[in-house]
């Protein structure tokens, strides 16, 4: 039995050196392999850290560049209203005129027809009178046998050429 007890049996020493050996592994895996990886990772949460930063910049910048064009858009739909209204307001304005214009047109058409009109009116009483004077120069020439000197003659016929001219005046 003794022999069984020499398999269980503890050696101090072995386990001191396991023991060393373990520490040594474990200071040799620190410093070689722990402060390379350390550093690694360290590395790449400063670059993801780097990208949310760029990416949050990124989305911001994109908020205000979207602000900017739906203030442009804004101020183009404004303006396009602007513009609209003006042309608008000239359209009218310029139609208001075009019309006054006729207007003044058709005036100084009636008027200049109405001169024209008197003045026909006028020359054809005159034309008239005239024709009533040789009328009746002759008839009177005829009816009186030269009773009348010519004198007289011009006096009657002229004082009957006015109340023509006034019985004309006083029914216009």
């Amino acid at each position: 039995m003794l022999q069984s007890l020499e398999v269980i049996s503890v050696n101090l020493w072995l386990i001191l050196i396991s023991l060393a050996n373990l520490i040594i592994l474990f200071i040799i895996i620190k410093k070689f392999l722990y402060g390379p990886v350390k550093k690694v990772l360290a590395k790449r949460d400063s670059e993801l850290n780097e990208q949310y930063a760029s990416a949050r910049e990124a989305e911001r910048l994109a908020e205000e560049s979207r602000k900017t064009w739906e203030e442009k858009l804004q101020g183009a739909h404004a303006e396009a209203e602007g513009i609209l209204t003006g042309a608008t307001e000239q359209a009218r304005n310029r139609e208001e005129k075009i019309i006054e214009s006729a207007e003044e047109r058709a005036e100084a058409i009636i008027r200049q027809a109405e001169t024209e009109a008197e003045l026909v009116r006028k020359n054809a009483v005159e034309g008239i009178k005239r024709e009533i004077v040789a009328v009746s120069g002759v008839l009177a020439e005829k009816m009186l046998e030269r009773e009348i000197n010519t004198e007289d003659h011009h006096k009657l016929i002229d004082s009957f050429i006015e109340e023509i001219g006034e019985d004309d005046d006083e029914n216009q």
